[in-house]
């Protein structure tokens, strides 16, 4: 009786010749998401100049399992190892639990080689009961979309339906956009005035040009003036509207409302059928916001593998010890805010 031995397992560093298996890995394993694919590599790389290392664990020719990792090292917010940085969602996806551990081994020996302070997986369901994890602090908010894009509208609360209605009242309407001036002027106010620091041009500019048509960038007009803006991932039968903003009357008119619900309406259309209204922290704004229109929060299982702390970092506008900070940004001049943002925030991760 001849016995077979499978093959090793090994992990080795993402390149070009691996690079369409590893998409292909993606696309196909249910436990995968949008930003376990190879592009953000490029986009992290050269929209925030981070070293991105890329995991993929192989076993006779074949992709096994993938982990994106980013390393995001700051004087002022630590040195960390994260799967994925400037993500919702990260961890290690595998087809087995041989591949799992592979990876997790080379990810843990990578944070100790460049001296991370932690490693950190941003995970929808929990995978390690012997690492540092925070439950409580980040939601993602998914729902099932309905064919019928009239059904969607009712499952949508009375009263978010009724401001819905009001803004394609008024005269609002939608635009999608092959550059990303208009988005980043709307986006960069909005966040200036929630006292975060907005991200360089070139990353949402990076994202389009990686991703393609999987990135979409629409905006709202009301009298020929631009009032909300949104980019929206794409990603097998997801639609994910990710980076948001708006100024001036956006609130007053109903642009936010008008458009999410383009979104909605011209995915569910289009085939998509689940709608993923991404994370947000805990009793904030956009939380209330999502569940305003009928989404349930999930809590997101961060995970940490501690390393060269104690405890599990709290980088966050909550922490009281920012609330200073983000009170002296939010009446910095605008182009000030812009030209010195990018900076600040390439280290948030």
């Amino acid at each position: 009786m001849n016995v077979v031995v499978a093959p090793p397992v090994d992990v080795k560093p993402l390149d070009e010749e691996w690079t369409a298996r590893w998409d292909a890995f993606v696309q196909s394993h249910p436990e995968a998401t949008f930003f376990h694919l190879s592009g953000w590599k490029r986009v992290i790389e050269d929209g925030f100049g981070h070293a991105c290392h890329f995991l993929l664990a192989e076993q006779g020719g074949a992709v096994r399992g993938v982990l994106p990792l980013v390393h995001v090292a700051s004087r002022l917010f630590g040195n960390a190892l994260i799967s994925n940085a400037f993500c919702v969602y990260g961890g290690p996806v595998c087809a087995d639990e041989a591949a799992r551990l592979a990876l997790d081994r080379a990810a843990i020996e990578l944070a100790e080689a460049l001296k991370a302070d932690h490693l950190e997986y941003r995970l929808r369901t929990p995978a390690h009961d012997d690492w540092a994890r925070k439950s409580d602090l980040y939601f993602t908010f998914r729902k099932q979309l309905d064919p019928d894009p009239e059904k969607n509208l009712a499952a949508i609360p009375r009263k978010r339906r009724a401001v819905i209605r009001k803004g394609l009242g008024l005269g609002l309407h939608c635009e999608l956009e092959s550059g990303v001036d208009r988005f980043f002027a709307l986006y960069g106010t909005s966040v200036r005035d929630l006292g975060t620091p907005v991200f360089a041009k070139r990353y949402f500019r990076r994202l389009k040009e990686v991703f393609g048509d999987a990135c979409e960038i629409l905006t709202v007009v009301h009298d020929g003036r631009p009032l909300s803006s949104l980019i929206t991932f794409y990603f097998r039968d997801e639609v994910l509207p990710y980076y948001g903003g708006g100024v001036g009357d956006a609130k007053k008119l109903a642009a936010h409302e008008v458009m999410y619900w383009d979104v909605m309406r011209r995915a569910c259309q289009s085939g998509y059928r689940v709608f993923d209204f991404g994370r947000s922290k805990r009793e904030t704004g956009p939380f209330t916001f999502k569940k305003l229109w009928g989404f349930e929060p999930e809590p997101l299982h961060y995970e940490y593998k501690l390393i060269g702390r104690d405890e599990v970092p709290d980088i966050n506008p909550l922490n009281p010890k920012y609330r200073l900070y983000i009170n002296a940004w939010r009446r910095l001049p605008l182009p000030v805010a812009n030209l010195i943002g990018p900076f600040l925030s390439r280290n948030l991760g």
